[in-house]
């Protein structure tokens, strides 16, 4: 589904203590693409990731997925996009800890008219064998994986990544990465990563560069290379 921004802001605080946190992004993300955000941390790339996924509002500006503009929309409008539209992967994960990897992975699908079947993605996610363990029975990289499932099970047609390797050593980054564009590849869903990481951007079509809340540059990646040959 084709993601389109039009001079996007966005401000926190107000009177002397307001900071503008983004200064008017404009960028479309095409349907079926893998879009890499790219900055430091405090340059806006995790708040204008919240304005897509409609956590938080922005201040002016349009935000269209498909056919559908988000500040057209009441709350229950909104929730029902997230709902059908969207799948969200954190840096932290935020499994419930009293639930299995197969029961936090369900979670997700409870939101779907059409869930994919569990079992199916518990062998795509390499889980099968830990789906009756408790998440505090897993490595990090198991338990992003079970994020990563709940956010998929629902057939999303965005997925938002937030940082996701970001607690990860460099070959469960690697191996989170991968099956992140496995699943770009299999489903079809646009991709869009929050990333400080500047190996990462060798795996998408699009790369934005933020810095100061503004688009740096935005381009095309014309030598797009797999996410298992990444090397930072």
């Amino acid at each position: 589904m084709k993601l389109v921004l039009e001079d996007i802001h966005k401000s926190f605080g107000s009177g002397d203590n307001r900071t503008e946190v983004l200064k008017g992004i404009s960028c479309t993300v095409e349907s079926g693409s893998i879009c890499v955000l790219l900055g430091p941390s405090g340059s806006g790339k995790s708040t204008l990731l919240n304005i897509i996924g409609g956590i938080e509002t922005a201040d002016s500006g349009i935000v269209s997925i498909g056919d559908d503009i988000m500040k057209d929309m009441n709350e229950k409008k909104l929730s029902l996009y997230r709902r059908r539209h969207l799948g969200y992967v954190f840096q932290s994960y935020n499994l419930v800890p009293d639930l299995t990897v197969k029961e936090n992975i369900e979670v997700g699908a409870y939101l779907s008219d059409d869930p994919m079947p569990i079992d199916e993605l518990l062998n795509m996610l390499g889980l099968w064998e830990h789906r009756n363990k408790m998440p505090n029975q897993l490595s990090g990289g198991q338990q992003q994986r079970t994020s990563i499932g709940r956010a998929i099970i629902k057939r999303p047609d965005i997925l938002l990544c937030d940082e996701p390797t970001g607690a990860l050593d460099y070959n469960t980054s690697k191996e989170i990465l991968k099956l992140i564009e496995d699943i770009n590849r299999t489903c079809g869903n646009t991709v869009v990563i929050v990333t400080h990481n500047d190996a990462v951007k060798n795996m998408a079509d699009r790369v934005i560069k933020l810095r100061d809340g503004q688009i740096r540059s935005d381009k095309l990646n014309e030598t797009k290379i797999s996410a298992a040959d990444l090397e930072w």
